[in-house]
């Protein structure tokens, strides 16, 4: 008979959040030395992600960079706004290099278990125990950190997705600027919503194009695949190409905080409140989550990852009413972000680290007749 084990830390779900959380807690000497389980359906993972963040100076996972850019743009009609990004760098990480990234440096350290199933229950046992079950066995966690929905995870229905498809294009000869991202081009049909391109050159041949909406419902895949065709044929008529690579996603666009009704199960990642609500990025947020989670543990807090009501979550809250009641089009209040202000200053507000005066200098973008009903509104829903 098997003996059910008894962790330190469970991770349940090996994706960004749950290996981010792991490869925190390995990099601190004291923590590093618990038992750890991580448990996942399957850890044989391929390219299934790329995640972009703005960074400054050389970051952790610097070694995994496969693109940087210096530069961005947006389009929106006849505008065409592009800037440095200085004293940031704009970069990119695949999924499947961050993972093995991940794993081999786990790998190295004994007191961490892996269990490739999918999990069937998550339980309290008693007050300072938890107990999780996958078919043919279980185990015991102090702290269990998932990133998966379970039976003690409360469900958040999103007013608006973010959602994309995404696809890798090779062309036979040089066509892309190098050095400058494209991070929205308004472009493009917006199906009554917010919609745009992105366009990551990773070498002057080679970019990733993706089709990215806000939007209450997700579509067909089909409709992406117009949209980016027609991109293509209007931008690269007549060049051969051929795409090397797919993906698709979406993100939930909330302030609602997922709240798990077990002190010892804590929610990490997507459902722990680590994306940014008004624009979906997550990966230095993840981060951030991680590291803020690993000194809760050291100094014997109460774990929790939420992100708690700040000036930023409430702009967010403000900004996703806006744009789920259609009191102004999305592309025009970033086109008129990105045109008033530097991209330093714009990374630092969607990074929930700029100033009251860099946060009032993004609020003057938008017009006060817009903007300030809506803050009453969401200030007095609250």
């Amino acid at each position: 008979m098997q003996t059910e084990k008894t962790y330190d830390y469970i991770i349940a779900g090996a994706g960004c959040a749950g290996y981010s959380l792991l490869y925190h807690l390995l990099k601190d000497p004291e923590l590093s030395v618990k038992k750890i389980l991580v448990i996942d359906a399957n850890f044989e993972k391929g390219n299934d992600r790329t995640w972009c963040f703005w960074e400054e100076g050389v970051g952790p996972f610097e070694s995994i960079v496969c693109n940087k850019w210096t530069s961005i743009e947006v389009l929106k009609g006849d505008m065409c706004k592009q800037m440095p990004t200085a004293p940031f760098e704009y970069k990119m990480i695949q999924g499947i290099d961050f993972y093995q990234f991940v794993t081999a440096f786990a790998k190295t350290f004994a007191n961490v278990d892996w269990q490739s199933a999918l999990v069937q229950s998550i339980q309290p046992v008693g007050l300072d125990l938890v107990k999780i079950e996958w078919e043919g066995g279980a185990a015991f966690g102090v702290h269990v950190f998932s990133s998966i929905v379970t039976n003690h995870t409360e469900r958040v229905v999103p007013a608006l997705w973010q959602h994309f498809k995404g696809i890798v294009v090779e062309f036979e000869q040089p066509v892309f600027e190098e050095n400058i991202a494209r991070l929205m081009d308004f472009n493009v049909p917006q199906m009554e919503e917010t919609a745009f391109m992105y366009l990551l050159p990773m070498s002057n041949k080679k970019a990733l194009v993706e089709y990215t909406l806000f939007s209450p419902s997700i579509i067909m895949e089909s409709a992406y695949d117009s949209v980016l065709n027609s991109y293509m044929d209007q931008h690269y008529k007549g060049l051969k190409f051929k795409i090397v690579h797919t993906e698709m996603g979406a993100i939930p666009m909330t302030t609602k905080q997922v709240a798990s009704s077990m002190k010892a199960i804590v929610p990490i990642g997507t459902i722990g409140d680590a994306v940014k609500a008004s624009t979906g990025y997550a990966f230095q947020f993840i981060q951030a989550q991680s590291s803020m989670l690993v000194k809760q543990l050291k100094e014997q807090q109460v774990v929790d990852a939420a992100v708690h009501n700040t000036r930023h979550r409430f702009y967010d809250a403000v900004l996703l009413y806006i744009l789920e009641n259609k009191k102004m089009a999305g592309d025009e209040i970033f086109a008129r972000i990105f045109k008033k202000n530097k991209a330093a200053t714009i990374f630092r507000f969607l990074s929930n680290s700029s100033t009251l005066m860099e946060d009032i200098q993004i609020m003057r973008s938008l017009p006060t007749s817009i903007f300030l009903p809506a803050a009453i509104k969401v200030m007095f829903r609250r």
